[in-house]
């Protein structure tokens, strides 16, 4: 029997044990923020030793935690040699998730499967790949014959916070050094380049006043008003920058949180709000962010008597695509090509994700896993967020069939 047979009779006679695997991660809440995260990570750790594996938990420090804004958060990787020497092949899947919101119609921690999808916070953005990788490695395992490497799959869980004490931290501390990496996906395609991000928080500091006698104060939502005002201006411009990377489009910039006053009555003395600033792959991300800043800067002047600083909350770099890499791409879109029944090919995404973590290690990793044709049809970080089962399945065996051709069958 043939490498490539063998793990498509594997991958069958284990979906339902693959489907159960996954459910149960769903149903362990690890929302992120608060970020607490230790209990999912013990339940995936288990669920791995239960399928054979020897897992590695890395328990991340408490300081280096609260900094990330988290509560708890353990790092795990397992390791599988085959054979002698070959590549190190790193694979990543975050297992914190954001938050449910509202809207949704199904239970968001139920993995209840209806219709061939599966609901539940997370199914698709990013527990569905670590049930993917895992049973990947194991069906390589189970059927691969002469294959020579090594496969690493590294779970962490603060992707939704900057994947600073996750990814990077494993990589920094030496405890994995991979020639190449996967990362999780969200869709059919191959994703091999992503944007950037910028968070900014601008802090607007007026004087109260009583609202009968306003001009006695200094009015910071006033303030605010007007840098608002030219931020939303100069946002128009970002269309004409479109990347030349297919799927990427244009830099974005939005403002999502805002806060301050004191009561209906009294003149806003503080007025504090933060931006998320997308940048495409080709952009500079100094650049950018000097750029952002003169555009308050200049709004800025117009009430002088406004005291106005910019704080940096986080800066993710884009993820540019690597030569190195050229050949992972080539071959996980020449395996999910045939196992879908189309045409899969490697484009840009405007998300940003832990993958720049590995690039910036120099390490070549491009993202693949389980997930339906768009983010949308998956509804990633909204409500009834869903995955066709059928998918994870047909994920799991490009893996295998990847990893296979990587180490030589």
């Amino acid at each position: 029997m043939s490498v490539e047979t063998a793990i498509r009779a594997f991958v069958r006679v284990h979906q339902d044990e693959e489907a159960r695997f996954l459910a149960e991660i769903v149903k362990v809440p690890s929302d992120n923020p608060p970020g607490d995260c230790d209990r999912s990570a013990e339940t995936v750790a288990r669920l791995l030793e239960g399928l054979g594996f020897v897992v590695e938990r890395h328990e991340v420090p408490d300081a280096l935690v609260k900094a990330s804004g988290m509560v708890s958060a353990t790092n795990l990787i397992f390791r599988r040699k085959f054979g002698r020497g070959g590549p190190t092949i790193a694979l990543n899947a975050h297992g914190d998730v954001v938050p449910p919101g509202t809207g949704w119609t199904r239970d968001p921690y139920g993995a209840e499967i209806v219709d061939g999808w599966m609901y539940g916070r997370g199914v698709a953005v990013s527990k569905s790949d670590i049930a993917t990788y895992a049973f990947a490695t194991l069906a390589l395992e189970k059927c691969g014959k002469g294959l020579n490497g090594t496969v690493e799959l590294h779970v962490t869980y603060d992707e939704e916070a900057g994947g600073e004490i996750g990814p990077r931290l494993i990589l920094e501390q030496g405890l994995s050094k991979p020639d190449l990496a996967i990362g999780a996906g969200f869709s059919y395609a191959v994703v091999s380049a992503h944007n950037g991000c910028l968070h900014l928080e601008v802090d607007v500091l007026g004087r109260s006043a009583h609202a009968a006698r306003p001009f006695t104060g200094v009015d910071a939502l006033e303030a605010a008003n007007g840098i608002l005002s030219a931020l939303y201006g100069w946002r128009g411009g970002l269309a004409a920058r479109t990347s030349a990377i297919p799927g990427i489009g244009s830099p974005q910039m939005t403002v999502g949180l805002i806060s301050g006053g004191i009561n209906t009555n009294v003149v806003p003395d503080r007025i504090k709000f933060r931006l998320d600033r997308r940048m495409v792959p080709e952009e500079n991300p100094a650049e950018a962010e000097a750029e952002l800043r003169a555009v308050i800067a200049g709004a800025a002047k117009g009430r002088p008597e406004a005291k106005v600083a910019v704080n940096r909350i986080l800066l993710a770099e884009p993820l540019t695509p690597m030569p190195a890499g050229a050949k992972l791409a080539e071959t996980l879109c020449r395996h999910a090509s045939r196992v879908m029944g189309e045409k899969v090919a490697a484009s840009g995404v405007p998300l940003y994700t832990d993958a720049r973590h590995y690039a910036k290690a120099g390490v070549p990793i491009v993202l693949y896993g389980a997930g339906p044709r768009t983010i949308e049809e998956a509804n990633a970080h909204r409500a009834d967020e869903r995955l066709p089962v059928a998918d994870l399945y047909r994920a799991t065996e490009v893996i295998a069939l990847t990893l296979a051709e990587l180490m030589g069958a």
